[in-house]
């Protein structure tokens, strides 16, 4: 028999109907809510089908504390930073074994589902947290494990991760209506997914990736907010004027242009 069993049967208290009948499952759609718990802190929930899924808001998603950390991939950095310091300040010899990159695995789903969670929920910078954190994962064992099917196997889900992270982070600065910021934001994080593929030896992959054409989806849409400069004024006024044939208007506009494109200096992004 399994040492997870319990002695003693539950009793009816810990039936979930009444929970589930409560908060109906909507197929199609990712099903998250904030509540308080019991303890007055913050937890986010996600209606599964066939449950609830239940996470703290900080620190590792179930609550524990593995090796008295806050998730196992700060015990193991904990784990490196002791063992240069017995080194010499060299990290040779520093390995992860496959039950470590496994365990490391498996926790960072559970990031993932919080983070997934968070964003439908808007809240931005603790997504950028937990995709950042997951990035780590993969960088880790990428540069730690044994065995090479332990070094690579997450890395199929870089792309994805780098997107989530790239959303709130520029989904920050567009609630902030900072539009070239959020754009900034946005580029570099197509960069990097496009500095992917090119380490793998597929550059071609970029186009068809469909991390990539969300990010430019979004790229678009943070355009169409973007403030209009005063060249691109200048410009329209351009255009208008010829239409109307206000020829001398339209030349001393021309001279205004010309000057302007001059002198980059004075230009503003569009």
């Amino acid at each position: 028999m399994s040492d997870d069993v319990e002695d003693e049967q539950p009793g009816p208290e810990a039936d979930l109907t009444p929970t589930l009948k409560s908060w109906e499952y909507e197929s199609g759609t990712i099903n998250v809510r904030r509540i308080t718990g019991l303890d007055g802190h913050p937890k986010v929930q996600m209606r599964l089908e066939l449950g609830v899924l239940q996470m703290e808001i900080t620190g590792r998603p179930d609550g524990r504390k593995p090796h008295g950390f806050e998730s196992l991939l700060e015990y193991h950095e904990s784990r490196l930073i002791d063992h240069k310091k017995s080194n010499g300040g060299t990290i040779q010899g520093f390995t992860l074994k496959p039950d470590d990159c496994q365990l490391l695995r498996e926790e960072a789903a559970m990031y993932y589902q919080r983070y997934l969670s968070l964003f439908v929920l808007g809240e931005f910078p603790a997504v950028v947290r937990d995709t950042a954190r997951n990035l780590r994962v993969l960088d880790f064992c990428g540069k730690f494990a044994v065995d090479e099917q332990d070094r690579l196997i997450l890395e199929q889900y870089r792309p994805y991760i780098v997107m989530m992270r790239t959303r709130a982070d520029a989904s920050i600065h567009f609630k902030d209506q900072k539009m070239h910021q959020a754009l900034d934001v946005v580029r570099a994080g197509l960069q990097d997914i496009r500095d992917f593929f090119e380490k793998f030896g597929h550059p071609e992959a970029f186009d068809s990736c469909e991390e990539a054409k969300v990010l430019k989806r979004f790229a678009r849409e943070i355009k169409k907010k973007l403030p209009i400069g005063m060249l691109e004024r200048l410009q329209r006024k351009l255009k208008k004027a010829v239409a109307n044939e206000q020829y001398e208007v339209a030349a001393t506009l021309r001279d205004q242009i010309a000057s302007m494109e001059n002198k980059p200096q004075l230009r503003h992004e569009a």
